[in-house]
């Protein structure tokens, strides 16, 4: 199954208001509706559509400290957008909106996670996403928002291994060059065919605002038909860690690095 929409009142979703789910912008989850969505993709990837990052952010769609606030007339123009597709309506008090159909369930799992990977990539190929989130679920699922050059935001609900096999395919990948190859990580990064920046930060919640905690990196360049990788972990509020050289050999190497990152405490 690689398309699916529910009916609207299986999963509209009061959010964006103070007292919903007993904190000021929490979304309201309706019962049975993350069991439900994590039965359906069991059987397949779910698609949720595709949004700008203003329509993200009018309906706290979009964890807080990745993504500068849009002006407030570009709010107004999505919101405006997101009630003409009968998306968004006025919940059951002045200080509650409704998010219907599948930007609802994006709402609601977003609002889970506590763990984002955020991937970059430099390099890329027309129509290829430019950037990735993953946020993981207790079920072992994710949600991926594929962010591409015109900044169309594409989500879905993926297996968790299907989202590492997907992740591996498209960042780079090679035969491992050797540790002390790399000198000058800006110098590498620079003349590389392609490369990336995967970081993993945990964060915290109350209602629709996230606070970042501690962050990991894997960087990764091909250069020469060689992958160069290194690592780093940063504390929040003590600035960058040192970078240290890793060997990362293949595609394998790289999804199973991946799942290190997804997975640690």
């Amino acid at each position: 199954m690689n398309d699916h929409a529910m009916n609207d009142q299986q999963h509209d979703t009061p959010a964006s208001g103070p007292g919903s789910a007993g904190e000021p912008g929490a979304a309201a989850v309706p019962e049975g509706l993350v069991t439900a969505v994590v039965d359906l993709v069991d059987t397949g990837a779910v698609m949720l559509g595709a949004y700008t990052v203003a329509e993200l952010t009018a309906v706290d769609a979009i964890v807080d400290f990745l993504e500068a606030r849009p002006p407030d007339d570009v709010l107004a123009e999505a919101v405006r957008s997101l009630a003409a597709r009968q998306l968004l309506l006025p919940g059951s008090s002045q200080e509650q909106v409704q998010v219907r159909g599948d930007l609802g369930i994006a709402v609601a799992f977003q609002q889970r996670a506590r763990r984002v990977l955020d991937a970059r990539a430099a390099g890329t190929k027309p129509g290829e996403p430019w950037r990735i989130l993953v946020l993981p679920q207790p079920e072992r699922i994710c949600l991926v928002v594929r962010i591409d050059a015109l900044g169309v935001h594409e989500i879905a609900l993926h297996k968790l291994d299907e989202t590492l096999g997907m992740l591996s395919e498209w960042l780079p990948s090679g035969s491992a060059a050797r540790q002390e190859t790399v000198a000058d990580a800006d110098a590498l990064l620079t003349g590389s065919e392609r490369s990336a920046l995967v970081t993993v930060t945990e964060y915290t919640a109350q209602g629709s605002a996230e606070t970042a905690g501690d962050s990991r990196d894997l960087i990764l360049a091909l250069r020469d038909g060689r992958l160069h990788a290194m690592t780093r972990t940063r504390s929040a509020g003590d600035g960058d860690g040192a970078l240290k050289p890793v060997t990362v050999d293949g595609e394998d190497d790289v999804r199973d690095r991946l799942g290190e990152l997804i997975a640690a405490p």
